[in-house]
């Protein structure tokens, strides 16, 4: 059977709903071998990650994860997610540099939905330095279009024109996600607008991680990068709309939907 492996590199959230866990789900939902590399644990749920909820991997123990990985199984595909000090995105650029990694999707983890910030400020420039030039695609929400670009988003133009600047500026392709909308944006060289059904729900913790996931998993499995991103949007509609309800804040996405059709 020929399962394609895919590798995310990113933060647990205890609760299950994004990071490493909603990584594993989405990847095994979209049918392909799921391998994970952990950054951070958090202490999260529903509700949020308290200031001292977080724990992070030393750059060396995490290199040895990433040489474990590579030179065992290496992914056809890689999400990178939260990558929150300077010493861990050195780390993961250099991995990804050194084992010449492809199909790398970098979702710019800023902020939880809880609206807790998962990163601090100098990572954020060592990841425009190091990370994001080595990505396939980057995918951004409105809040992380706006630090990246330093441009307020307000409308369709806006969210155009600060794709544009980012993708100009990386050399990647930017995917710039419109959350709740479900209506987003891949500047590739050409803007092409991808719109999905809106769903009307608070449940949606995690929903990033989910979507980079699925993207990544459909590249791994050949997927052109239009049609990689329009079936994973796809997912994660049903995954919304499949009306789990978890926890006393921002539930989780239900990332089995599909496997009990």
């Amino acid at each position: 059977m020929d399962l394609k492996p895919v590798l995310t590199i990113a933060g647990s959230d205890s609760s299950g709903g994004a990071g490493i866990q909603a990584d594993i789900k989405t990847m095994l939902a979209n049918d392909v071998y799921a391998m994970a590399v952990i950054t951070t644990m958090t202490a999260q749920n529903t509700q949020g990650v308290p200031p001292d909820g977080f724990l992070d991997s030393t750059p060396e123990f995490l290199a040895k994860q990433l040489d474990a990985v590579f030179e065992d199984i290496p992914p056809a595909a890689v999400k990178v997610g939260m990558v929150s000090t300077v010493d861990i995105v050195d780390v993961v650029a250099e991995k990804l540099r050194q084992y010449g990694a492809k199909n790398i999707v970098v979702d710019p983890v800023m902020v939880a939905t809880s609206g807790d910030k998962l990163v601090y400020d100098s990572a954020i420039d060592e990841m425009e330095a190091k990370l994001f030039p080595l990505a396939t695609l980057l995918t951004p929400n409105t809040h992380e279009l706006e630090v990246l670009s330093g441009d307020k988003i307000s409308d369709t133009n806006s969210v155009a024109e600060a794709a544009k600047k980012l993708y100009e500026k990386y050399g990647c392709a930017i995917l710039a996600t419109g959350g709740a909308e479900a209506t987003d944006l891949l500047y590739d060289g050409n803007a092409r607008w991808f719109r999905g059904r809106k769903v009307d729900t608070k449940n949606t913790h995690g929903a990033g991680c989910t979507l980079s996931s699925a993207i990544a998993a459909n590249l791994a499995k050949g997927q052109a990068l239009g049609d990689a991103i329009s079936n994973a949007k796809r997912y994660v509609t049903g995954a919304l709309s499949a009306g789990l309800s978890l926890g006393k804040g921002n539930g989780p996405l239900d990332h089995g939907y599909n496997l009990r059709k």
